[in-house]
């Protein structure tokens, strides 16, 4: 086994301003194309109002969610962010509480994730592209 350290982006642009997307089989397609056996692949998006977390791949767990940062940042407010001329001081507290990146760990050659963890995507405010980092880290196949 060698030491290895792969990297790649992907330039995702959601059709909603607010969406959750399954990124799970683009972590593993990394890790395959890293020859990744034992390590991690760090996943990292790239943008302020966007989030990378793992939880359940569950739509009614998604809409969920979305309820929850909608509640805690809701859109519209009047936010001292807005005084630059942008209009998303939501979406960048939003990202805050669900966090920009995650380590999956790689065991045996697979993505060592307990039973319903999927990785995610979120997006706070899309439809425009934005680059998520994948970085695999560890010993080789």
């Amino acid at each position: 086994m060698e030491p290895i350290a792969y990297t790649e982006y992907l330039t995702m642009q959601t059709e909603k301003r607010y969406d959750i997307i399954d990124i799970t089989d683009i972590v593993e397609r990394v890790r395959a194309a890293a020859k990744l056996r034992d390590g991690y692949v760090l996943v990292s998006t790239m943008h302020i109002t966007s989030s990378i977390f793992v939880n359940d791949h569950e739509p009614g767990l998604w809409a969920d969610i979305l309820t929850w940062v909608e509640g805690l940042a809701p859109a519209g407010r009047d936010y001292r962010h807005h005084e630059t001329g942008e209009d998303n001081g939501d979406a960048h507290l939003k990202r805050m509480l669900l966090g920009h990146q995650v380590l999956v760990p790689v065991t045996k050659a697979g993505l060592d994730l307990g039973p319903w963890e999927r990785v995610h995507y979120g997006e706070f405010d899309g439809q425009r592209p934005k680059r998520i980092l994948f970085k695999a880290l560890g010993l080789s196949t």
